[in-house]
């Protein structure tokens, strides 16, 4: 091979990592503005969110659909990720369990939204949701399992019913503005700590 195909080589590489980047930064804003905004937030809040055009993210995702669809499996990965790091940085497992409630928490708010936005695709929403347990029960096992061992929760605890808890906590959430959800979920957690003996 010679210079000029490594060079295009490498520049097609460099376009792929820019593509790949310039899409981490639309999904994040999207994330960003749909937990305060709701998932029908206009497109052009979330093009000023991620300092781009309108026509840049209808190129990525043609409809809302496909957006929120996208925002749904990205903040999947970021929860699934953050787990074991936080775990690691983390000063208590429970600590660590508690910020990685709270970005659960984020997460929901946008979940909350995808029926709707899938209207008539319960195949497609099905694939969501086994996709979603099966990135993010792993997570909170393990989450759960070190604080246990630790000494910090009880030992009885499940992870898919905390999760499904947590869940219900935040339903309320969307239709009325009184409503604090993270303070409900933060009592949550707190009351996971074992009893004093």
């Amino acid at each position: 091979m010679n210079d000029s195909g490594q060079k295009a080589g490498s520049a097609a590489g460099s376009k792929r990592k820019d593509a790949r980047r310039n899409q981490q930064i639309l999904l994040d804003a999207a994330a960003a503005v749909f937990v305060t905004s709701g998932v029908e937030a206009p497109v052009r809040d979330i093009a000023a969110e991620a300092g781009v055009g309108m026509g840049t993210i209808y190129r990525h995702f043609p409809t809302r659909a496909d957006l929120v669809i996208a925002v749904y499996r990205h903040q999947v990965e970021a929860c699934a990720e953050a787990g074991p790091a936080l775990l690691a940085a983390g000063p208590t497992p429970h600590a660590a369990l508690g910020k990685w409630v709270d970005l659960f928490v984020d997460f929901l708010v946008t979940k909350h939204g995808l029926a709707a936005a899938m209207q008539t695709d319960n195949a497609g929403f099905e694939a969501l949701h086994t996709y979603f347990l099966d990135r993010l029960l792993p997570v909170c096992t393990q989450l759960l399992d070190a604080a246990a061992a630790s000494g910090e929760i009880r030992a009885d605890l499940d992870a898919y019913q905390l999760m499904r808890g947590i869940g219900n906590l935040c339903i309320g959430a969307d239709s009325d503005s009184r409503y604090d959800a993270r303070r409900l979920v933060a009592f949550l957690v707190a009351g996971l700590r074992r009893p004093a003996p």
